[in-house]
């Protein structure tokens, strides 16, 4: 199998378009036809069901898509490898991240780790944990920053920050002046939340069910997909809202969010980098942990 139609194939699956694909390897949209109808030919089965202007891969192809990731990502590490036996370190990392470690937390690191390393790029994709997971166990991210861990024994997960999750209110609201209220009383106000899969949403789930405190319990009016919708939501005087520190460090600071202890709950969390236990990982990807002072990877076999 050709690589750079392996490359093309990888591409189609991901944009869910042919003309996307061409458009990202600089091909014209026949040229790219005409690797996927070779590499079709190659294997001998359907790889991609054409519907319309959306191409999706078929069952076939999303087997040979876990493979073909991983031959590419072999192919990084190997023009990084001899780039940094050289003398000096060069290529691309991509990074999924979730919400707060993607927006607040890792944006100044790669920044930093920039000025060391200039030839190297880093793109940073944010989505929601859970997303991020899936990602790295599917090989599109060799590497992920999340802020909750979920059991699957083929992550490994390394501390890298902490961040404290709090309650937040408008200015004006009675909780306000008061400082700090019973948990029971989180039931009593119209309550934002983050979206299944956040990981503020299953910190704050775990911390009140210690307390028998249900989700069902609140009067919840809306969930959200980001931060920053619910800090503007809870800004304009809709509800309350538990949500990262550091997500509304700002507000806080201009006085326009107040910040309400509950009493008993002490809401922190780690941010973990992760990779997948049983894949060999870039210099690149070893240089920026290590840049973090994360410890060296576990093992280094190649498996799907």
């Amino acid at each position: 199998m050709d690589i750079h139609v392996l490359e093309a194939f990888c591409r189609i699956v991901e944009s869910g378009s042919f003309s996307k694909a061409a458009g990202a390897l600089y091909l014209t949209q026949p040229t790219v036809s005409g690797h996927i109808k070779k590499l079709e030919e190659e294997v001998g089965v359907r790889l991609l069901d054409r519907l319309g202007h959306r191409a999706t891969p078929t069952k076939a192809g999303e087997l040979l898509y876990r493979y073909a990731k991983q031959i590419l990502a072999l192919r990084r590490e190997a023009e990084q490898a001899l780039d940094e036996f050289k003398g000096g370190l060069r290529g691309e990392l991509t990074i999924g991240a979730s919400s707060i470690p993607g927006g607040y937390v890792l944006p100044p690191l790669v920044g930093q780790f920039k000025s060391l390393y200039p030839d190297i790029t880093i793109t940073l994709k944010v989505s929601d944990s859970k997303q991020i997971v899936d990602a790295v166990l599917g090989g599109a991210y060799e590497l992920g920053a999340v802020g909750a861990k979920f059991d699957d024994p083929r992550i490994d997960y390394q501390k890298f920050a902490e961040d404290e999750i709090v309650l937040v209110v408008p200015p004006g609201h009675p909780w306000a002046s008061r400082g700090s209220i019973a948990p029971e009383e989180l039931g009593d106000q119209p309550f934002f939340l983050r979206e299944r899969g956040s990981g503020t949403r299953k910190i704050m789930e775990q911390a009140l069910d210690h307390h028998n405190i249900p989700i069902r319990a609140f009067k919840v009016i809306g969930e959200m997909g980001s931060n920053e919708a619910i800090r503007q939501a809870v800004k304009a005087g809709g509800g309350v809202a538990i949500i990262s520190r550091l997500a509304v460090k700002s507000d806080i600071k201009c006085r326009e969010l107040a910040v309400v202890d509950v009493a008993g709950l002490k809401l922190t969390r780690d941010f973990f980098l992760i990779t997948h236990r049983h894949r060999s990982h870039s210099p690149v990807c070893k240089a920026f942990r290590t840049f973090l002072g994360v410890p060296a990877l576990h093992g280094d076999a190649r498996q799907p």
